[in-house]
């Protein structure tokens, strides 16, 4: 849909369920509503990031399809959703890969794959590359110093273009500048983000992937973040025992392996059931934001898979490879985070920011 019938449709929809009300209870998005009479673009924009999908207002909207106002607003919401990414993406020419995103994110994961598997080669050499065991033994094969530059440099440029996009999303949302966000909005922000509040469904949970209210889509999203909490919470935790001189491989019952172990499992378990959850959703996705979905939960998926066979097989002369596909899926991931569906979670956390800070201010 061109941008301007987009915006054109979402004002429709919000004016028409600003009328009748009967979703308010479900989530955010209606409440938030309600304190406008007009929609600018900017108000639209932080709605849609502010709706988690979870389905419920489309099954219980009396004038959602075969209606002839055909309200839909999950739909048109997913499509603004996906125009929002583009519009704050940063640097504005990388914005196009999230026109073809499960392509794209596809390409890069191979390309990484491959290039840190020629780099590996090429540092270890081939009789390394079969032979290394023990401690250390990763960093016989790359560098310790390549690894923290490599990563290093990627997680500084990933952090600056979400930055960005957070930030020219807000002021896009008309909120005034960060420095103007309270901290109890944080509190309450991030205390809605931790438990996933509107994934609720108002209730008894999202009517998601059928019309039957559901808790799956919610224990699926909890599983998939707090897995890559516990992923990234391992990582942390190995570079201070390298620092403390304790070599990478570590011990099964070690700290990181443990961490490391929780979140594999809640990456695994996690994207799987949102996968067949989306498979069996009525009415079906489609469009870029389903591709998007896919390659994101496909992706931690690798990610996770390379990790346990890597942990499994480090001690055999598949480790070098093992080791090479699972940094190469690890660097795919973060070089997609700003060009992907991860993106959402920051504006979405914006959005519940932005929702926190007005009725804040409704209740002084």
């Amino acid at each position: 849909m061109p941008l301007d019938d987009l915006i054109a449709e979402a004002r429709r929809d919000m004016t028409i369920c600003n009328a009748c009300r009967y979703c308010e209870g479900h989530c955010a998005v209606f409440p938030a509503m309600e304190l406008r009479t007009a929609f600018s673009a900017g108000d639209l924009r932080y709605l849609a990031n502010l709706c988690h999908g979870c389905g419920s207002c489309f099954h219980h909207c009396p004038y959602a399809p075969p209606h002839e106002f055909a309200v839909d607003v999950p739909r048109v919401f997913a499509e603004l959703r996906t125009e929002t990414y583009m519009r704050y993406a940063w640097p504005g020419p990388l914005a196009s890969l999230f026109r073809r995103n499960a392509l794209a994110v596809s390409l890069v994961a191979v390309a990484t794959i491959i290039a840190v598997l020629l780099a590996t080669l090429g540092l270890a050499g081939q009789s390394a590359f079969v032979a290394a065991r023990g401690a250390g033994a990763f960093y016989r094969m790359i560098p310790h110093h390549v690894m923290v530059a490599l990563f290093g440099a990627t997680g500084f440029y990933v952090a600056v273009a979400l930055a960005i996009g957070f930030v020219r999303f807000w002021r896009d949302a008309g909120d005034g500048s960060i420095a103007s966000i309270r901290p109890g909005a944080l509190v309450r922000a991030s205390r809605d983000m931790l438990v996933l509040r509107y994934l609720g469904g108002g209730g008894g949970g999202c009517t998601y992937p059928g019309e039957a209210p559901s808790q799956a889509r919610r224990l699926f999203h909890h599983l998939t973040f707090y897995g890559f909490l516990f992923c990234t919470a391992s990582t942390c935790v190995a570079a201070i025992y390298h620092e403390l001189g304790l070599l990478a491989p570590y011990a099964w019952w070690s700290v990181p392996v443990a961490l490391g172990t929780l979140g594999g499992l809640g990456l695994v378990a996690g994207p799987i059931g949102l996968l067949a959850l989306k498979a069996r959703s009525d009415p079906p996705p489609g469009g870029r934001q389903l591709g998007m979905d896919v390659a994101f939960a496909v992706l931690l998926l690798a990610v996770a898979a390379t990790g346990f066979l890597l942990l499994l097989f480090r001690s055999t002369p598949a480790m070098g490879l093992l080791l090479a596909i699972h940094l190469g899926s690890v660097l795919g991931l973060f070089l997609t985070l700003p060009y992907g569906k991860f993106v959402h979670a920051i504006y979405r956390f914006g959005a519940l920011v932005r929702h926190a800070g007005e009725r804040e201010r409704i209740l002084r």
